[in-house]
Order: C-alpha cells, then structure tokens, then sequence
C-alpha cells in the first residue's frame, strides 16, 4: 500500500549543494501519488532552478514574495493545503530561522502558517552539524512538535567525510511513507 498516495506535500528547498537532490525527491515523491508544492529560499535558486522542480512537480514552484503581488498571501494557503510539510534540505540558516520563528521568506512564512506535520532533512558541513548552536535549534524545533530526518554519515562536499549529509531521497520518502502508515 502506498501511503502517500494523494498527499498534499509542500517541500521548502534551502540553499545548499544538497539542493539538487530536490529533483530527485520531487520526483520520487510524485511517483508514489503525492501532489508536491515546492517553496525556494533565494539562495536555493542558486543551486537548482524553479523551472526545474516546477516540470517535476508539475506545479509552479515558488521563490520568494518579490515582485508578486498576486501569491501574497499564498503562504497562509499552503499552511491549510498541505497534509505535510518537508524541508529538505534544510540549511542551518533556515533552521535557526524556524527554531526563532524569523519570517524574511515565503518557506518561512508557509512553515509559521502550516497546520501539518513538518519534517526538515538537515544538510551541512560536519563542522556545522556539530556546533552547539545548531544541536540547540534542533532540540527548539523538536519541542515545537518539528520531526527530524537524521542526517547521514558519508562524504560531504567540503571534502571532509562525516555526519552532516541530507539523507538520500528515497530514506526520507521512506520516512514519510512510515509516518503516514
């Protein structure tokens, strides 16, 4: 049985190099039925195109408020629309950002407004994911009812090998699919 068949997912992309598993994720996701809404943070665009995961999810994908006058307010309706909500990858800078409740974008707002489930996939440097400031957003966003999809252990592209990878696409669908078992 699949259990995201007819999910309504919004997925926040932040910017990082793990940004181009976002494709992949999108993909994977509507595969198994769900219907995605991707959000971008700006410096996400840096890293993967709108256009890009707007074909794959085959709904426009959004950027930021600027200049839109028409989806002002699209924040509050994705928060009602959506059955989960997914950051993946989720940067330490969004993660303090949601951890304080800092809204200067479009996927902050969605996240401030959501009604469901949210889930984020960290993705950083080992450095980072090691840093007491990070472990302590974390612990802010668990006490908010926020669920973690732990990072994984492997080679990152600083180089460096260690924890601090986004998990693969398919473990965080796993993921999902699990919590909606």
């Amino acid at each position: 049985m699949n259990n995201l068949q007819a999910k309504k997912i919004v997925l926040g992309v932040c910017g990082s190099i793990a940004a181009y598993k976002s494709a992949f994720l999108t993909r994977l996701l509507v595969k198994s039925g769900a219907e995605v809404k991707v959000i971008l943070t700006k410096s996400a665009t840096e890293f993967i195109t709108p256009l890009t995961l707007s074909t794959l999810s085959k709904n426009e994908a959004m950027a930021d408020f600027a200049g839109n006058t028409q989806v002002w307010n699209n924040h509050v309706e994705l928060g009602l629309w959506a059955d989960a909500m997914l950051i993946a990858p989720a940067s330490a800078n969004t993660i303090a950002k949601m951890a304080h409740g800092i809204c200067d974008n479009m996927l902050l707002a969605t996240y401030l407004s959501a009604k469901c489930p949210v889930f984020f996939a960290p993705a950083m440097d080992l450095d980072m994911w090691k840093h007491k400031a990070v472990k302590r957003n974390i612990e802010l966003l668990h006490s908010y009812g926020n669920l973690l999809i732990p990072v994984e252990d492997g080679e990152l592209a600083s180089g460096l090998s260690g924890e601090g990878r986004m998990a693969e696409p398919e473990h965080i669908v796993q993921h999902l699919q699990e919590y909606f078992r």
